[in-house]
């Protein structure tokens, strides 16, 4: 295996966030996975639905996020019967899939990752595509996300839990199309830990996100 392609096989699918890169990621803001978190103090996997893009992006203003056919986002307990809580779930999957687009690049110029991230979520997730760029990688495959639970913190602030399985989620080589496919550990189940804020528009935006690989909570 030469230099490039071991450099791009040290990138995931979904580490949105992570400020250093380890052999499978991390989507940490803190660039701290596993220390105190921002839904630390936060607290069934639902029916599969479709993509929350359609219904999202629909609003006002919202950019129309698109992923290559190749690469596969589900998001599992995207209705919970509460409006409030419904759009935080929404907002938080349209950040995973514009951060997704951004190092794919279906959205160059991350248009979306600007609207739904802030503050250092937005610094962070700037930094890991920009990662890709520089490994001249990209991303296929599938990833789902499950066990997706918000606490209201106020009428303008949320928390955010979640796991992803990226088991199926790969970086791939521009060049070559070359897969760099890695073998399923415990490590490819993620905890993502997150606050939201919502905006003048009306947007919950991510402003922090913190992930631990690993945890039992998450794994099969």
């Amino acid at each position: 295996m030469n230099r490039h392609f071991t450099r791009i096989a040290a990138l995931t699918l979904t580490a949105a966030a992570a400020l250093t890169l380890s052999a499978c990621g991390s989507d940490d803001s803190s660039g701290k996975a596993g220390t105190e978190s921002p839904g630390a103090d936060a607290g069934d996997e639902a029916a599969k639905a479709p993509s929350p893009s359609a219904s999202s992006t629909a609003a006002a203003g919202r950019p129309h996020i698109e992923l290559p056919a190749d690469l596969k986002l589900t998001f599992e307990g995207v209705a919970t019967g509460d409006p409030v809580k419904d759009a935080v779930l929404v907002d938080n999957a349209e950040r995973m899939r514009a951060v997704d687009a951004a190092i794919a690049g279906t959205d160059p110029e991350g248009k979306a990752i600007r609207f739904y991230n802030t503050g250092r979520a937005l610094e962070a997730a700037v930094s890991w595509i920009g990662q890709f760029e520089k490994a001249d990688a990209t991303v296929t495959g599938r990833v789902r996300y499950f066990e997706r639970k918000v606490t209201l913190k106020s009428p303008t602030s949320a928390v955010l839990t979640f796991c992803a399985d990226e088991s199926k989620g790969f970086s791939k080589d521009k060049k070559t199309g070359k897969v760099a496919k890695t073998p399923v550990t415990e490590n490819s189940f993620v905890h993502y830990d997150t606050r939201l804020d919502k905006n003048a528009d009306g947007v919950w935006q991510t402003s922090q996100i913190v992930s631990t690989r690993g945890l039992a909570q998450c794994q099969p």
